[in-house]
């Protein structure tokens, strides 16, 4: 979707995927349109080539997204921090102008108190979990390339992404066990878990200001609006019992949503799509 928007605002764009979880048909339209100036390039951010390969298209801005995978992914853990230097270290050799980073808010954050909802910016980051620990030493590391090095960057701590190619994520998790006809749904946290669930489209357009504001802060993006996992279950058309999984994401919060005002500030964005826009986009 940030491709689509990008190519559609008439920019160049290479595209930097090793493939390992994302599809290369999420490209087909972009890919066929003979007017878009599109690359794709098949490469693991982490291999010594990608260096030489921003050196090459020398890009004014770099989108990094591979730490806004799903909290229940524990096997992203070390490729947030391994990805996330190399990305920073190549763009600092080469010149990029800017790192625009995607990071899950529930891992920087981690388990919030009732009081501190909606999580503000300023709240200090409780996650003790692996990928939380990850995820702030990206944050960590970006802050200090700005200060050491002069590399400008903006991170963008996203809430519960949903969207028409998510294959990932709650919403998508919640749909695949509906038309299974699964009867007892496992999901982190149970039914009254609350999440803030916010609209792809919302969130691109949030990247694509980003792109050229915001520099040296992070900022969130969701809708400040909390909605139960049951809630969202029965809108999606579940009818079966949530049950609450054990050993996945112990240090999610029971309940969570995000303030958008430093956004809305600094980017000029806010969210416009409600849960019962974006649900019935899905459906459409």
């Amino acid at each position: 979707m940030l491709v689509d928007r990008l190519l559609a605002e008439g920019h160049t764009v290479d595209v930097i995927d090793d493939l390992s979880s994302g599809s290369l048909a999420n490209l087909a339209e972009a890919r066929s349109r003979p007017d878009h100036d599109l690359t794709f390039h098949h490469l693991d951010v982490r291999a010594p080539e990608l260096e030489s390969l921003f050196a090459r298209r020398r890009p004014d801005v770099v989108f990094h997204l591979t730490a806004t995978g799903s909290v229940t992914a524990r096997g992203a853990v070390e490729e947030i921090v391994v990805s996330g230097a190399a990305v920073l270290d190549a763009a600092t050799a080469t010149g990029v102008g800017k790192v625009v980073v995607g990071l899950a808010a529930i891992d920087l954050y981690g388990p919030v108190t009732s009081r501190e909802l909606p999580v503000k910016e300023s709240t200090p980051w409780h996650s003790s979990s692996p990928r939380g620990v990850a995820t702030r030493c990206l944050v960590d590391q970006a802050a200090g390339m700005r200060e050491r090095r002069g590399l400008e960057f903006t991170a963008l701590a996203i809430a519960e992404l949903y969207g028409p190619r998510s294959s990932a994520g709650l919403v998508a998790e919640l749909r695949r066990a509906i038309a299974a006809r699964e009867r007892i749904v496992e999901v982190e946290g149970g039914g009254r878990r609350t999440i803030d669930l916010v609209w792809v489209d919302d969130v691109v357009d949030a990247f694509v200001r980003a792109g050229h504001r915001g520099s040296g802060l992070v900022m969130n993006l969701g809708t400040g609006v909390q909605t139960t996992v049951r809630e969202l279950y029965e809108r999606l058309g579940g009818t079966g019992v949530l049950t609450a999984a054990s050993g996945l994401g112990d240090d999610a919060p029971a309940r969570f949503a995000l303030s958008c005002v430093r956004a809305r500030i600094h980017l000029g964005w806010s969210p416009w799509t409600s849960v019962a826009e974006g649900l019935a986009s899905l459906e459409g």
